[in-house]
């Protein structure tokens, strides 16, 4: 109730001041998609309203006068493609510039009809492509405007009960995703990344830049390769070009500072920096780790002339992992103690630091555009594990350093004539990974140590092309894509024929707002670079030797799509993905496929590449868009996920939930007040129990310090059932040239508890010292600590712009 007061209070103390806001500006250019050239005397109108404007004879045009909020735009053009666009944010701080693409129009219009396409859909992707705006990340339940948790309510999306920010789709592994901002590709978004994978807690691209999200669960298209479950694609409004604006934003969790403004007459920035202060709450919790993180990003336009534009983007997060080894002082809870104290025995000390820096060059011909990319990827990751947290050389067990590097060089063309779309690209990328491991664990019922240095530098290639075609009066579009990726890193990753992927997709329109879609393809990906730079002590390159490929993925996908209005969306899709050459890995006998959902590293081991798997499943989604005062979103998901265990038997994978649920609803009332809920449930997870015998060996806990999972058992348990619910209230204020936006987010508010794999321990007497077991001389007592995830967690914010 105190939080839920803070929002009336601060509605009492700003009464005043909060009529002269009455006035916002949307502007823009409507412009040729292919060629950029203006669109003169388009219409731009407010849907739903008979408020608009046309466009002047160079495609610009400016709505004036309107009270800040959230409205959908209609833009029409004789002989083009009418768009809508969803939710457009306007604020009294500063104009919404919203530049309007429109595609040329092949067929001959015998009248002129204003219609729009109700959702997002693209000839490449017909199908498994969902567009989310940067209102719908705003306002989302739970998701602290971080990106990957907002996805988590599509059709097709699984989380883990640890509540990271783990990106599974349709069953694949999270190192199977991709990321891209403005086209070019980010190899992270979250913060205390998982090596070897994609996931972490909390996200790092800052919601103020995006303008949508294009999220694709297949039918990818062929200038995006090195995926096989998903592909996220960001795209990043340009800053205001009129004055210097920004926003400030203070969460639960961290500080934020966003700026943005004109350098020169055609020429823009945006910029932002956060900091955390987690680590100080969690400290005053006793919690036994300090997690600390900060990030910063920026874009940087330049309009050279009509037809050449150049953009300058970077991201990059510095973060800080201490353990709190005063947690337990002046604790009383005793299950609280032995869980720091477990805690406290086997996480490691991390730093990580990781960037993106890159520049596109875009140029438009007549009927074409042409993109240059060049940008630069950089993580370093380092973690070091002392026993009982005491630094001396002779109780090391972990020491790891690690650093990938990729410089990348992308060519690409996109022409569209005679009703033909082809797109065709080349990229290069030349990678650097240096590896120094020093590891004493438990290896087939034995201590060994692991202690190499490795390092790589080789090179990866793309080729691809794509053409695309409507035909039958604009109703079966058709696309096929064919692309290839080789690298000079082996003579079995050299062939560009091995790593041949084609792809196909259809939609036929049975009516306006009825279609039939299809999406067939095969598609690779490069193992991790941990798996490609492994090495054992004798400095050989195992994984090389041992003759490691990319792994390959065939989907096939099919559905139905049905628009009932302009702004409500009812699909159904099927899919099947079969998985062939994932890394095995032979000291545990279990494939890659089933690691990367918790923190640390994955994939620094001997391999092979010769696993299987298969995922399939059905997906139902019913969308409303906000038309007037109502929103949401029901997704259902059946999917299994398998993969062939050491006696090639399919079994379930990690991402096995079966069922997956999702809820969300909102409206907005007067006085600009906004509610929100969302529901959200995960069928019961597998999971792999321990080997208890062995964790209990004195020589083999003293090392490893928690339980050995007894991979005999792959995946032979599960997690219950899980659910949760989430709920968010939001009330802004508009002034002259600002405003405000304070939130209660309350996640978990029936405070469900999660029944996940226990921990496993060893009894202590009063001092700390482990308990012999007077059974077994050469082990010691074990007991479980259980482990339930969830807790209810509500937070405030405060966003001000100005």
């Amino acid at each position: 109730m105190k939080l839920l007061r803070f929002l009336f209070i601060i509605q009492l103390l700003l009464p005043t001041t909060y009529i002269w806001a009455q006035s916002g500006v949307i502007k823009g250019r409507v412009y040729n998609q292919i060629n950029n050239e203006a669109i003169p005397f388009a219409n731009i109108a407010i849907a739903n309203t008979t408020l608009g404007t046309t466009a002047d004879i160079n495609g610009n045009y400016r709505l004036e006068k309107l009270k800040p909020g959230n409205y959908n735009l209609v833009c029409s053009s004789l002989g083009y493609k009418t768009q809508f666009l969803y939710e457009i944010r306007l604020s009294p701080s500063k104009p919404s510039l919203i530049n309007i693409a429109l595609q040329k129009e092949i067929k001959e219009l015998n009248e002129i009809v204003v219609s729009a396409p109700a959702f997002n859909k693209t000839e490449e992707s017909p199908l498994s492509m969902r567009t989310i705006n940067t209102t719908e990340i705003y306002r989302s339940p739970g998701g602290n405007r971080d990106i990957s948790k907002v996805i988590q309510v599509l059709p097709g999306v699984a989380s883990t009960l640890s509540f990271r920010n783990d990106i599974i789709v349709r069953g694949g592994s999270p190192n199977e995703n991709r990321f891209y901002l403005d086209g070019i590709e980010v190899a992270n978004i979250n913060h205390f990344a998982t090596q070897g994978a994609s996931g972490g807690p909390v996200g790092m691209i800052n919601v103020n830049f995006i303008r949508e999200l294009d999220f694709y669960a297949g039918a990818f298209p062929a200038s995006k390769g090195n995926a096989l479950s998903s592909i996220l694609d960001f795209k990043q409004r340009k800053g205001n070009d009129e004055k210097l604006a920004g926003s400030l934003m203070l969460g639960s969790s961290d500080l934020g500072l966003s700026l943005e403004g004109p350098i020169g007459k055609n020429s823009t920035f945006i910029f932002s920096v956060r900091r955390s202060y987690l680590q100080i709450l969690f400290k005053a919790l006793k919690l036994p780790f300090l997690p600390t993180y900060n990030d910063a990003q920026f874009k940087h336009n330049i309009k050279l002339d009509s037809k050449n534009e150049l953009t300058f983007i970077g991201l990059g997060a510095l973060d800080d992992f201490k353990l709190n080894t005063s947690a337990n002082n002046g604790l009383k809870d005793a299950d609280q103690i032995e869980r720091n104290t477990y805690i406290l025995g086997n996480l490691p000390v991390n730093n990580q630091w990781n960037y993106t820096l890159g520049a596109k060059w875009l140029h438009y011909s007549r009927n074409s555009y042409q993109s240059f990319i060049v940008s630069r990827n950089h993580l370093n990751n380092e973690a070091i594990k002392y026993r009982n947290n005491i630094e001396e050389d002779d109780l090391l067990l972990l020491n790891y350093k690690s650093q990938e590097i990729e410089n990348k060089i992308k060519i690409e063309s996109t022409k569209r004539k005679n009703g033909w779309k082809w797109n065709i690209g080349s990229s290069v990328d030349f990678v650097e990974y240096t590896n120094s491991t020093f590891n004493k664990k438990e290896q087939n019922g034995q201590v060994v140590t692991i202690d190499f240095d490795s390092e790589l530098n080789f090179r990866k290639f793309g080729l691809f092309t794509q053409i695309s075609r409507k035909v039958l009066d604009d109703r079966l579009s058709i696309s096929f894509g064919l692309r290839t990726d080789f690298s000079d890193y082996s003579k079995e990753l050299f062939n560009p024929l091995d790593q041949l992927s084609p792809r196909l997709s259809a939609s036929y329109a049975l009516s306006p707002k009825f279609n039939i879609n299809f999406n067939t393809g095969r598609y690779f990906q490069l193992p991790a670079y941990t798996v490609m730079g492994y090495r054992d002590n004798n400095n050989n390159l195992v994984n090389k030797n041992n003759k490691i490929t990319y792994i390959e993925s065939n989907h096939l996908v099919s559905g139905i799509d049905y628009n009932p209005t302009q702004y409500s969306k009812i699909s159904v899709e099927g899919f099947y993905k079969t998985y062939k050459n994932y890394p095995f890995l032979l000291a545990d006998s279990v494939s890659l496929a089933n690691l990367g959902g918790d923190f640390g590293v994955i994939g620094n081991e001997a391999a092979k590449s010769i696993s299987k798997g298969r995922s399939y499943g059905l997906e139902i989604l019913l969308q409303q868009k906000l038309s007037s005062s109502i929103y949401g979103i029901v997704s259902y998901t059946w999917v299994r996920s398998e993969f062939k265990d050491k006696n090639g038997i399919y079994i379930p994978s990690s991402w096995d939930n079966k069922h997956i649920l999702n809820l969300t609803a909102g409206k907005k009332f007067n006085n600009n007040w906004e509610f929100g809920l969302k529901f959200r449930l995960l069928g019961p997870a597998p999971y792999t129990p321990y080997n208890v015998e062995l964790s209990a060996q004195k020589v083999i806990w003293d090392v490893a310090q928690s339980g050995q999972l007894d991979w005999n058992q792959l995946n032979k348990k599960r997690n219950p059932t899980a659910h949760t619910m989430d709920i968010r209230l939001d009330k802004k204020w508009y002034f002259n040239k600002w405003s405000i936006n304070a939130y209660l987010d309350i996640q978990n508010i029936y405070n469900f508890k999660a029944k996940t794999q226990p921990y496993l321990n060893v009894e202590k007497d009063a001092a700390g010292v482990p308990i012999e077991d007077p059974n077994n001389p050469l082990a010691y007592k074990i007991k479980e600590i259980e482990n339930d995830s969830g807790t209810i967690l509500p937070s405030i914010g405060l966003m001000i712009e100005f």
